[in-house]
C-alpha cells in the first residue's frame, strides 16, 4: 500500500497547473485523479490476486476496486494534500 499512497507525490505538478482554479474545480480534479489511480492499481492488483481491498458489497462500487461514495473523502484529501504542498513550496501559491 505504501507505493500506492506514495503516488500522491505525482499530484504536485498538477497542483502547479491548477493553482489558480476555483476550490471546487481543484477538488474535482484531485478526486478524479485519485479515482483513476485507485482503479488502475486495483485492477492491476486484482489480476495478480493481491488487491488488499474489495468493494463488491458496496452498491456504489466500480469493478470492485473503487467506491464512488468515497468521492467526498477524496475531494477533501486532495485539497489537504495541496495545502501541505503549498506550505512548503512557494510556486504553488496562487498568483
Amino acid at each position: 500500500m505504501f507505493p500506492i499512497y506514495g503516488m500522491a507525490a505525482f499530484l504536485a505538478p498538477v497542483c502547479r497547473l491548477i493553482k489558480n482554479c476555483s476550490l471546487i474545480v481543484r477538488g474535482l480534479i484531485y478526486t478524479c485523479l485519485i479515482f483513476i489511480g485507485e482503479f488502475l492499481t486495483g485492477i492491476w492488483l486484482n489480476r495478480r490476486e493481491l488487491c488488499p481491498w474489495n468493494y463488491e458489497n458496496s452498491r456504489w462500487n466500480l469493478a470492485k476496486v473503487v467506491r464512488l461514495d468515497y468521492a467526498p473523502f477524496w475531494f477533501i484529501s486532495g485539497l489537504l494534500f495541496e495545502r501541505l504542498l503549498r506550505e512548503n513550496d512557494e510556486t504553488l501559491r496562487p498568483d
